[in-house]
């Protein structure tokens, strides 16, 4: 295991961020983004100085319905160890790993084995925990079907129609559940409940949408475009798309993955794994203001329990990048021995472990929160994803393999 201190790491970083403008300014660029379908041109960028707003107590204009922001210098501040709800604390521990060749395991994380495992359709991309944290869906994007599992029992029930579910989001005020049908470029809105389909948004120009995260207010939310090298912004409230994002290097190939909203709120980090790095949108989700370089095969983002850091996995470099969650400072960077593609998973609710799907070895990692060492080194079926670890504190789950606020 190899670990680079914070000082050595800080040498390979480079921060870049455009000049400051006026609230003026920035609402004409919004527009004239939208009225065009995206962004035409890079920003200059500069050195992005670190946030150092004191904390204040509301969110002003909430999405109605969605449960206050109780610490606006930290959107995660009810996600810490001893924040799990009540239908948290029922669950049994467990960690849910869905793969591409159709099946789901269960993995005991106090033994490490692998305690059931079922069919759940013909390729299984996530495990995602539902708005109120009550259910657990297996999303199959050919079959076009999610399965639901009891984190009580762990037992699956009957599949449910859902348009190419390839990954899934709610609303944060739990209204909807939204597919990201990537092979239609398309959000799909479903009652979460009934699972009747309420709106379609289409967005041609997003190739390969893919990940989202929430603005603190949860009125907008920013989709990550991996086959077209942009973001997509769209207002949750009245689910329009507010204009399209280009990266400064629109990478087409494995480009934008997965994003996160810093504690703070000041910003978004962008996985992009053909890029290497972070890009770094503004928290307003109007311009890239930076890039944070990290490694090969960028991909998923992981806040620590205490939201004092990310950790960013490097699936062609088989590494995990410590950063700083609010700066993007570099403090670490963690190497799995011997081959391996760390991709998708979470950290257990204590926060002391990290568990991640190896997607091109057929495995899971556990490494240690602690020091980086890995702990344990799981075999699985094809082509792991989307990892599940359960259960997770928080109030409400946004989805994915379990983002809590």
């Amino acid at each position: 295991m190899r670990i680079r201190n914070a000082a050595t790491a800080a040498l390979g970083v480079l921060l870049m961020v455009a000049g400051c403008s006026s609230d003026d300014g920035g609402s004409d660029a919004a527009e004239e983004t939208h009225a065009h379908g995206h962004s035409s041109s890079s920003p200059a960028m500069s050195t992005p100085p670190p946030t150092t707003a004191a904390p204040t107590p509301v969110i002003a204009d909430q999405l109605p319905g969605m449960p206050p922001v109780l610490d606006a210098g930290n959107v995660y501040s009810e996600t810490g160890p001893d924040d799990l709800s009540e239908a948290a604390r029922a669950a049994r521990p467990m960690v849910y790993v869905p793969h591409n060749s159709g099946e789901v395991w269960e993995i005991d994380p106090a033994t490490f084995q692998v305690v059931a495992k079922f069919p759940a359709g013909l390729e299984v991309q996530h495990v995602v925990p539902s708005w109120d944290m009550r259910t657990l869906y297996a999303t199959d994007d050919i079959g076009n079907t999610i399965t639901p599992i009891d984190p009580v029992t762990g037992q699956n029930g009957p599949r449910i129609p859902v348009d190419d579910p390839y990954n899934m989001y709610f609303t944060p005020d739990g209204a909807a559940a939204i597919s990201v049908a990537e092979a239609r470029r398309s959000l799909v809105f479903y009652d979460p409940h009934t699972w009747v389909e309420q709106s379609r948004l289409q967005i041609p120009e997003c190739a390969g949408i893919d990940h989202a995260d929430f603005t603190p207010d949860g009125r907008t939310a920013v989709f990550t475009c991996e086959f077209a090298g942009r973001v997509a912004v769209v207002d949750v409230p009245s689910r329009t798309v507010l204009r399209l994002i280009d990266m400064p290097v629109m990478n087409t190939h494995m480009g934008p993955q997965d994003i996160k909203l810093s504690p703070d709120g000041s910003r978004f980090y962008i996985a992009d794994s053909d890029q290497g790095s972070l890009w770094v949108l503004d928290g307003a989700a109007t311009q890239v203001i930076g890039e944070i370089p990290t490694a090969p095969g960028t991909h998923g983002i992981y806040p620590s329990r205490d939201a004092t850091q990310l950790y960013v996995t490097n699936r062609h470099s088989g590494s995990i990048s410590v950063l700083d969650a609010n700066t993007g400072a570099p403090i670490a960077t963690w190497t799995i021995p011997g081959s391996a593609s760390p991709d998708m998973g979470g950290v257990t609710a204590d926060g002391t472990q990290l568990w991640l799907s190896g997607r091109y070895d057929n495995e899971v990692y556990v490494i240690s929160t602690a020091d980086g060492s890995l702990l344990a080194r799981i075999p699985t079926a094809g082509k792991p994803h989307g990892l599940c670890v359960w259960p997770q504190p928080g109030r409400y789950s946004l989805g994915h393999t379990g983002v809590t606020r």
